[in-house]
């Protein structure tokens, strides 16, 4: 599926109680076309799985860096991984 990319990343920082996740969640939606889901992490952490174009896919990545307004990110750690091709919506997981 080389028309497809998929990552997995953990956010580190003030991202927990920040709006994190709904923002991350509202990028993946303007920007279109990336499935995936993203959740906090018991250590303070955020994780998340987006899926889809290349360019799409990194263009989140590059939105994770900045993150919500009363964010700061650290760090962001970034695998790819093998795309699954997957259809669905980014979602917020609990």
């Amino acid at each position: 599926m080389k028309d497809r990319k998929r990552v997995h990343a953990i956010v580190s920082g003030l991202v927990q109680g920040v709006c994190y996740r709904a923002s991350t969640r509202d990028a993946a939606k303007q920007i279109g076309g990336l499935t995936g889901w993203v959740r906090n992490l018991p250590n303070g952490t955020v994780e998340l799985e987006a899926e889809g174009p290349p360019e799409k896919v990194d263009a989140l990545i590059k939105w994770c860096h900045e993150g919500s307004p009363w964010s700061r990110v650290r760090d962001v750690s970034v695998e790819e991984q093998t795309p699954v091709g997957v259809d669905g919506d980014f979602v917020i997981r609990y």
